[in-house]
């Protein structure tokens, strides 16, 4: 049976696109979805070009249980994918979807991690830390904010001349290798 997943975003989508692409031509995994909190999200561009159905909820829209779980039902979606979407999920969607939403973090959790910790912010902190190495972590989605269970990390050694700049893009090379593959597993698992 094939699986319809939606991708959450709210940026310029590299991530969203790469897992689309991933999916293409899948027997058992179809993007079916891409949603994004922001009209001028270049995601939503990246997805109609490649034939995926986009739409806008906005911040106070996500709020409205009955408009988003009626939106992920026209499409018959069993599976969320955050990728760069930066408001935090309501509790009526983690129980919609229970072990069912996941999300990426652009660096080790539990550091670096929570309100205000997305995108270059963490970069920049764990620039600032010294830290000798970075990752990404993949982790289910829970009410507390980048608290969920650890399902798969990635690590990249960083250098002492390394700016946020460069952080970002070692941390993103890891993103656009593993995280494909591992919602695929987390899929392969949840559904068996």
């Amino acid at each position: 049976m094939k699986r319809n997943i939606a991708i959450f975003v709210s940026g310029g989508g590299t991530n969203c696109e790469n897992i689309i692409r991933y999916f293409q031509g899948s027997a058992t995994v179809s993007t079916a979805l891409v949603v994004s909190n922001k009209a001028d999200a270049y995601a939503l561009v990246r997805a109609s070009n490649l034939g995926v159905p986009t739409e806008v909820v906005t911040k106070a829209e996500l709020a409205d249980s009955k408009r988003v779980l009626a939106l992920l039902e026209k499409f018959d979606i069993s599976f969320i994918v955050l990728a760069g979407f930066l408001p935090m999920i309501p509790d009526y969607l983690i129980d919609a979807f229970p072990r069912r939403i996941i999300n990426v973090h652009p660096a080790l959790l539990p550091k670096y991690g929570g309100k205000g910790m997305w995108g270059h912010h963490v970069h920049e902190a764990v620039k600032a830390a010294g830290e000798t190495e970075t990752g990404m972590t993949v982790h289910y989605v829970t009410p507390v904010c980048d608290s969920g269970e650890i399902i798969a990390q990635f690590k990249t050694p960083l250098q002492p001349g390394d700016t946020a700049d460069d952080i970002a893009a070692r941390e993103h090379e890891l993103e656009m290798k593993y995280f494909p593959e591992v919602i695929e597993r987390v899929l392969q698992q949840t559904f068996e």
